[in-house]
């Protein structure tokens, strides 16, 4: 599989021994889905530490979406789709979320405290955002429009999981499909799940597309016409290398059918 690293530039974060902030996998995938995992790692960046938390806090969800990746890297193969990843902690810098979000860089997440990021200075974050965030969706911009004006049909899905165990909140459903102007991607995603398995598949749960708090299907999907869907698996299903196949299995052809049923609909072939 192709993996692509952005070259560094003078605004990078890291140190040259560090992992790049994104990548891109199977970039040339001819798959009509490009995929994205905005929280796929708990890693961070030497030059913030551990941002005061402890090793528990950082392996927890609050940290990344435990087990999305290895969803995603297995459906980017298994479809030939490219995928955009980051490679760093939504606690440095939350990648699905408008800078104009309290939960942009969180200063709490699930009732945990962020010290590190208490005060930040406008420079500090002014850093992060060119270094994580911007690089990271203009490789998703780059990605899209360079398709589009190939005139290729593009299904946008962006890769989630979640915690069956937030505070305050039930979530039963072990699979949640989230979407909004989504050309009947979503709909047809839910649909076929509830086809072919037994599972509690959400339908905009548990969480739902907004303005205000959302950043990747917004931006990327929704303002170019494209279809979309923001899949979300129940982070206790993805805890095995089997339950991680499985979960792999049943979306590969889940995605597949739904491709085939999205082949001939409209979909925009010129940039926004």
């Amino acid at each position: 599989m192709q993996r692509f690293h952005p070259e560094p530039n003078e605004n990078t974060y890291l140190f040259e021994d560090e992992e790049p902030s994104i990548s891109v996998l199977n970039p040339n995938g001819v798959s009509p889905y490009v995929l994205t995992c905005d929280h796929a790692s708990n890693r961070l960046p030497r030059r913030i530490g551990d941002l005061g938390l402890s090793d528990d806090e950082m392996l927890s969800h609050i940290a990344w979406d435990p087990g999305a990746l290895d969803v995603a890297t297995g459906l980017s193969a298994a479809l030939d789709a490219p995928l955009v990843i980051s490679n760093y902690s939504r606690l440095v810098i939350d990648l699905n979320r408008p800078p104009s979000s309290l939960g942009h860089i969180p200063e709490t997440s699930a009732g945990i405290a962020i010290p590190a990021n208490k005060a930040l200075s406008q420079r500090e974050r002014d850093a992060r955002l060119r270094a994580f965030f911007l690089s990271y969706h203009d490789a998703i911009s780059d990605l899209l429009d360079a398709r589009m004006r190939l005139a290729m049909p593009i299904l946008l899905v962006a890769m989630h999981s979640f915690t069956a165990n937030y505070p305050g909140e039930t979530r039963p459903w072990h699979i949640g499909v989230t979407h909004r102007f989504d050309k009947g991607l979503g709909g047809e995603i839910i649909r076929l799940l509830r086809k072919q398995t037994t599972l509690s598949i959400g339908d905009n749960q548990p969480y739902q597309i907004d303005d205000i708090d959302d950043m990747t299907i917004p931006i990327h999907a929704e303002k170019r016409g494209l279809p979309n869907a923001l899949i979300e698996l129940r982070q206790d299903t993805l805890v095995s290398r089997q339950g991680v196949a499985e979960a792999t299995r049943l979306l590969h052809q889940t995605l597949a059918a739904a491709a085939t049923v999205m082949k001939g609909r409209e979909i925009p072939t010129t940039d926004r």
